[in-house]
């Protein structure tokens, strides 16, 4: 009987034991196997764990600045470049701050 095969030769997960009749998708790795719902069940977790230790506020965003000072640290020239970077860098935390919070949908009109 091949490895993470159950009796009549069909692959299973080698987590939750589902063959590959039972589940979408069915990924090898070396000597394992790992159903699409083992897969979302993992991504939860780490999500859920993670999901504490990246709230960052907006006062812990470094200021365009705070960024080119650091960017000065480690690329020679390209002023103009590392003042552009800073300034999107910042913006884009900001945006993706103010998105935080807002479960309501978005509904267009014409």
């Amino acid at each position: 009987m091949k490895f993470g095969a159950d009796d009549k030769g069909q692959l299973k997960c080698s987590f939750c034991g589902k063959t590959q009749e039972q589940v979408r998708k069915l990924v090898a790795g070396p000597g394992v196997y790992i159903c699409d719902e083992c897969i979302e069940l993992c991504n939860e977790i780490i999500a859920e764990e993670l999901g504490d230790d990246i709230d960052v506020g907006l006062k812990d965003i470094p200021k365009p600045k705070e960024i080119r000072r650091i960017l000065d640290q480690y690329v020679i020239g390209q002023d103009e470049a590392k003042k552009s970077l800073s300034v999107a860098v910042y913006n884009h935390y900001k945006r993706i701050h103010a998105g935080q919070g807002k479960d309501e949908d978005v509904e267009l009109r014409k």
